[in-house]
């Protein structure tokens, strides 16, 4: 696909200086960039080393109002980064399989499917599952009975989904994640010693536009439910427990655990390696660092306070805490 410079800064609402006219087919950094390439720049020190690049548009903040190039175009946006990705998400949309079936797919009688689904290789599509338009289910993966799924969905390979789980519009599941799954609820029979299984038998809500990476497992509710709000965006292998609330605009990287009951509020961000236990209350906007341990029944608040460390607290805290113990190293 070729969008003009022009086409550029409309997409992101943006000041063109230049060529209007200048065709983009590629994205890359600006060391590298080539003819018909878009770059972007954030910082204002690297905007002379991206103009005299060889990429006909560059995207640049506010700073660049004023600049000019020898050749190609300039376009000046708030927000260059996110007018980047918006640029070469139309000039590369994500390739999609063709409607139908694949012959050793099976769906059940009593599945309803959209207009323009498609289906895998070796899926299964259980009975009752509803399906959206548009909703790409891939190789190998298995729709339980009762799923609900919204419009422009898509389940990447081997991606398992348990029965009653509800899937909003244009979430995008990648490969062997699995949604709906047990929670980890036993009680203990003090006179044998044995546990037994606590009732699992709520749901999982994962509400519109989630993506969820490869490998991740999300257990529904044991009596209730366990909801994905809106938006949220996870990393690859992170594990939600049961009855746990995540809100809008959550991102939480790789490897983190939440443990059962816990509620992470909107636009809360967690990083790497995180350990959440029951109980927790991440509050709306706080941050948690990489291998944070949050313990039982904790309220983290703070809307961009960055915490660190375990037990977590604030970074400034934590830091001073840190030399004080160097002091104390060299006494």
């Amino acid at each position: 696909m070729t969008l003009t410079a022009r086409e550029i800064a409309d997409l992101s609402g943006g000041t063109l200086a230049g060529e209007a006219a200048a065709p983009v087919t590629g994205a890359a950094s600006a060391g590298s960039a080539g003819a018909g390439d878009v770059v972007f720049v954030e910082d204002e020190k690297a905007l002379p080393a991206a103009l005299a690049s060889a990429a006909a548009v560059v995207i640049a903040g506010p700073f660049a109002a004023g600049a000019t190039r020898d050749s190609g175009a300039l376009v000046a946006c708030e927000q260059p980064k996110l007018a980047f990705a918006r640029v070469v998400a139309r000039l590369h949309p994500a390739p999609r399989p063709s409607p139908g079936a694949h012959p050793s797919a099976v769906v059940d009688a009593s599945a309803v499917l959209g207009r323009d689904v498609s289906i895998g290789a070796h899926a299964v599509v259980d009975a009752g599952v509803r399906l959206g338009d548009r909703v790409a289910v891939g190789p190998g993966a298995h729709i339980g009975c009762g799923v609900q799924v919204g419009d422009d969905t898509v389940f990447k390979a081997n991606v398992t989904v348990y029965p009653g789980t509800s899937i909003g519009a244009r979430v995008v599941v990648h490969a062997g994640s699995v949604l709906g799954s047990d929670g980890f609820g036993y009680v203990r029979d003090a006179a044998t010693g044995r546990y037994e299984p606590f009732p699992q038998v709520g749901r999982l809500v994962i509400e519109d536009d989630v993506e969820l990476g490869a490998v991740c497992t999300i257990d529904r509710g044991a009596l209730g439910e366990t909801r994905i709000a809106r938006g949220t965006k996870l990393d690859n292998q992170v594990h939600v427990a049961h009855n746990v609330s995540v809100g809008e605009d959550v991102v939480i990287s790789a490897q983190t655990g939440v443990a059962g009951s816990s509620v992470i509020e909107k636009g809360a961000i967690v990083a790497g390696q995180v350990g959440i236990a029951d109980h927790v209350r991440i509050e709306s906007g706080a941050i948690l660092g990489a291998q944070c341990g949050v313990p039982s029944g904790k309220v983290i608040r703070g809307p961009g306070v960055l915490f660190w460390g375990t037990p977590a607290r604030p970074i400034r805290q934590y830091l001073k805490e840190l030399a004080a113990l160097a002091r104390l190293a060299k006494k």
